[in-house]
């Protein structure tokens, strides 16, 4: 049979791509054909008119609401989360084999674009609303972190004394390049609290509330409330907008309500409760935590590294994953001491996962698959990487010894991390980025010795289950023998 597919994730980056090649072998090894959309932050070439019309089925999984999703109309249509396709893509295959045997009702007119279901449950709905934000955000922590990290490790952490380009720029020498790499990076940081509310107020009211959204976000920088004004000015400005929605307008000026009046509205009751209301005590809320990040020590960090550990290890690029990433990120734009240990932490923390995996698949080839011995090959990149989702194939296939190990590896590593005193202004890179982490060696003592002890927890336990099916098998062969 022939199948089309769309794959989305929340953060557009290795779920969906992961998802999509979980598809295409499952179709392979089925005999069947499917031509996937990815519809993430790389993109994809749209399917053609001619693979959805000659389509026996569709598949979507993804967490987002599938864009052009009228072009599927009167096709059998299978919807699943993205990590369905991950964990059981053969699952998918079946039902989307038994939906097409099944009558299509008709086409419905299509809806406008919402980045939850409307059946959703309240958590899910706010998850998802925090999701799309910290999606939208991403590009511009990657491009403007990395920039400022280069500037740093072209003309030291001094740079940031420097002139503005505009007045001074000296085309010939390295300090005036890394002058306009940390200036550039950090208009770039600029906009990470209003890109934040702007597109959490999005995925809640729809394009309407991004005015809103990024009128509150940048309030939320200008009195000092920071992340935690940016998720707040998100918040109201979709809620405000959705409000509005449901009053009752004549017909006649249906048409620029979107355009005008909900975004001038929308503007107005967001600033004046974040400069009047809110702002205030936000910011208050977020001088206290960085206060108190910033008085960490002794075991107050260690613990503090370990819970951020867990969470990086948790679901492996999933929301507790890119919660405790969020908040380092968040950190990066004080430039506090303690934040940036924070952001250490963080990002070794979140190696350990497909590192460990790669390490116990390499050195006992037996206890792992052979899909698994391959996947722990490339997990070696994408942990060096920092792309936990590397170790999400090991945990699918066995998540009861996979989890609590990695978990175990990744606190061990992010307590250290804290304890050696690590520190880390760029927001993501892996290993590439190590010449640009304070006490790079101790980094590594730290990220080595969570690796060693997350592999060897997964091979004692798989150890364990090993032993116990030879067991097994030299049973039910005397049985036979007898």
């Amino acid at each position: 049979m022939k199948f089309v597919a769309i794959t989305a994730c929340p953060t557009g980056i290795a779920h969906t791509y992961m998802a999509a090649e979980s598809l295409e072998q499952t179709a392979k090894a089925n005999g069947d054909t499917i031509v996937v959309e990815t519809q993430g932050s790389a993109g994809s070439d749209p399917l053609s008119a001619e693979d959805i019309a000659s389509a026996d089925a569709v598949i979507f999984a993804a967490d987002l609401a599938v864009q052009g999703r009228e072009r599927f109309a009167g096709k059998p249509i299978v919807e699943a989360p993205v990590k369905a396709a991950i964990n059981d893509a053969a699952g998918l295959f079946e039902r989307a084999k038994a939906a097409a045997q099944e009558p299509v009702a008709p086409a419905a007119a299509p809806e406008l674009t919402s980045k939850v279901g409307a059946n959703d449950k309240p958590g899910t709905k706010v998850r998802q609303w925090l999701m799309t934000g910290v999606s939208y955000l991403i590009p511009f922590v990657a491009a403007g972190g990395l920039l400022i990290a280069l500037s740093f490790a072209l003309g030291g952490y001094k740079i940031v004394d420097a002139p503005k380009v505009t007045e001074h720029f000296d085309a010939g020498s390295v300090a005036g390049w890394a002058a306009l790499m940390f200036q550039i990076g950090s208009a770039a940081f600029d906009f990470l609290v209003p890109v934040l509310a702007g597109f959490i107020a999005f995925a809640m009211a729809d394009r309407p509330a991004i005015a809103p959204g990024f009128v509150g976000g940048a309030i939320a920088v200008t009195v000092g409330a920071g992340f935690l004004g940016g998720l707040v000015a998100g918040l109201l400005a979709g809620g405000v907008v959705m409000a509005l929605k449901k009053i009752q307008v004549p017909k006649a000026v249906r048409g620029i309500m979107p355009v005008v009046v909900y975004p001038l509205l929308g503007s107005i009751v967001v600033g004046v409760l974040m400069y009047v209301v809110v702002g205030k005590p936000v910011a208050a809320a977020t001088s206290g935590l960085t206060s108190w990040l910033n008085g960490l020590s002794g075991a107050s960090a260690l613990l503090l590294g370990a819970v951020l550990g867990l969470m990086m290890a948790f679901d492996m690029g999933g929301p507790v994953n890119k919660a405790a990433y969020a908040f380092a990120v968040g950190g990066l734009t004080t430039g506090a001491t303690a934040s940036l240990q924070i952001m250490a932490a963080v990002m070794a923390a979140g190696m350990v996962p497909p590192l460990a995996l790669a390490l116990a698949s390499t050195v006992r080839k037996k206890l792992f698959t052979e899909a698994e011995r391959e996947n722990g090959r490339a997990a070696w990149l994408l942990g060096a990487s920092f792309i936990t989702e590397g170790a999400i194939p090991f945990a699918a296939a066995d998540p009861f010894r996979v989890i609590p190990s990695i978990m175990l590896g990744s606190a061990v590593t992010g307590s250290l991390s804290m304890a050696f005193g690590a520190t880390l202004r760029a927001p993501h890179g892996g290993i590439f980025v190590l010449p640009l982490i304070g006490s790079p060696l101790l980094f590594l003592v730290a990220l080595v010795a969570g690796t060693l002890v997350a592999a060897g927890s997964v091979i004692a336990l798989k150890q364990v289950r090993f032993r116990a099916s030879e067991r097994s098998a030299a049973v039910s062969g005397q049985t036979v023998n007898a």
